[in-house]
């Protein structure tokens, strides 16, 4: 018997359907922070050098990261739009064009990876000399020339393995997201976790099999091709979802394959360009006089507070793609409008009560990540302006989302590149070599985040009435 699509208990009653989505997509969404904190912790516990390696490996995988969660959101967006019109054959057809993209992906970055692999760690600088403190003499420093390329480059080689895993389990996982699905996508990113939890210590310390930065390579992979055959086992075997594959029914279709794109690169321009933007930040903040170490800590810190308290605001976004897409899909103009008003709303509740909580907590919550006092004193400053943004971050992550569901990326990356490109990175420039406080750069970032969402709120204003939805 045929699973049947979740559009009429979507349009049936819309808001218990968008927290039936969201909140496991926020719980996955701690999972995979966990995920990725039990790594660095275990690593950690081998020695500074470790980290420092493993720090010069996260960039690239950050952009193979960036690039399918990109392509994800035009996956989710596209299978959607067609469950929204009834039409299953394409929605099938465009999960089966999902598996061509993934099989490119894997061949190209896997191919980078094996041949320039080494090539681009040097380029990102893990070959630069590296110094190590002698514990019984600490001012007494000995270098260890290369070691770092070599720590980095062996973790590297080892996850080549799992590009494909990666690739097609985020893929997986948009696939289900455009039918509704998310309880699966978390509970299969919970044994992933489980599994990776247990097997780090085995494979990586010498009371073990005491392979060091390698064994915990190694239990990512392992971890990851878990999920991988979890998915697998769902989707072909057991065949619970709504979305079926059958190759001998697969068509190519080119607007498939350019709407999944075209939603999809500019999502994945903008999560690097964001990333980009980081790292410009904290070379601004590096070379601020007497204080600079001191504010990237503040920055990093508040940035990781950030994370966690949008994974709300994220959860909203995501589930509005699938069901704006649905509804847009199935011509449901009012209830569109509806699910756009109370997402938006729920967004700016969750942001403002974020705002008088983190106001009235800063100098509780900073405490437990460090006990510098200069770093406190930056951090709680930064902290109390930036949440003035707040709601218009939610505002303007909800608004791009919902233009994505329409089939649109481009809102999001010209969103991105202005806020960063244009106004937070020039503007925070400027008030260094002006020599500003560094309270200015601060409220550059305030004001560069409203303009982003004023114009993510038109951008969506201007494809509602494209439309014809309003």
């Amino acid at each position: 018997m045929e699973n049947q699509s979740r559009l009429q208990t979507f349009l049936s009653n819309p808001s218990r359907s968008l927290w039936t989505m969201a909140i496991p997509i926020i719980a996955g969404m701690m999972v995979q922070t966990l995920f990725n904190v039990v790594d660095i912790m275990f690593i950690g516990w081998i020695g500074a050098k470790e980290v420092t390696a493993v720090a010069f490996v996260s960039p690239l995988f950050f952009i193979l990261i960036g690039l399918t969660v990109g392509l994800g959101a035009g996956v989710t967006a596209s299978i959607a739009q067609f469950i929204g019109k009834k039409d299953k054959k394409n929605a099938d057809n465009c999960a089966e064009h999902t598996i061509l993209l993934g099989i490119g992906i894997t061949l190209a970055l896997s191919i980078l990876g094996i041949f320039f692999g080494e090539e681009l760690l040097v380029l990102l600088g893990a070959d630069e000399l590296g110094f190590i403190a002698i514990s019984e003499f600490p001012f007494i420093k000995i270098s260890y020339p290369g070691e770092i390329l070599d720590i980095a480059y062996t973790y590297l080689k080892v996850l080549l393995y799992g590009i494909g895993l990666v690739v097609f389990s985020l893929f997986f996982r948009a696939i289900l997201a455009g039918e509704g699905e998310t309880k699966l996508p978390m509970i299969i990113g919970l044994i992933g976790t489980l599994l990776n939890l247990i097997l780090d210590p085995i494979f990586i310390f010498d009371q073990f099999l005491g392979y060091g930065v390698k064994g915990a390579a190694l239990a990512t992979v392992i971890s990851q091709a878990v999920m991988f055959v979890s998915y697998l086992f769902i989707i072909f075997i057991r065949k619970s979802t709504y979305i079926t594959f059958n190759i001998s029914d697969f068509e190519y279709t080119p607007s498939i394959l350019k709407t999944i794109l075209k939603i999809g690169i500019p999502s994945s321009a903008a999560m690097l360009i964001m990333s980009f933007g980081q790292a410009v930040m904290n070379k601004i903040l590096i070379n601020y006089p007497l204080i600079g170490v001191e504010a990237v800590a503040a920055y990093q810190i508040v940035s990781r507070i950030d994370m966690l308290l949008f994974m709300p605001i994220l959860g909203i976004g995501i589930s509005l793609t699938t069901m704006v897409g649905m509804f847009f899909g199935a011509k449901e103009y009012k209830k569109l409008i509806w699910i756009i008003k109370y997402g938006i709303s729920r967004a700016v509740y969750i942001t403002t009560f974020s705002v008088i909580l983190l106001f009235i907590s800063a100098e509780m919550i900073l405490p437990l990540f460090t006990e510098d006092k200069k770093v406190l004193e930056i951090g709680v400053t930064y902290l109390r302006i930036i949440i003035l943004a707040y709601p218009a971050v939610g505002i303007s992550v909800i608004c791009s989302r919902i233009c994505q569901a329409l089939g649109e990326g481009m809102p999001l990356l010209v969103t991105t590149v202005t806020r960063v490109l244009i106004l937070t990175a020039p503007l925070s420039y400027y008030f260094y070599i002006t020599n500003k406080p560094i309270e200015w750069v601060w409220y550059a970032q305030v004001f560069a985040i409203l303009v982003a969402a004023i114009i993510s709120f038109l951008w969506m204003r201007f494809y509602l009435k494209k439309f014809a939805i309003v």
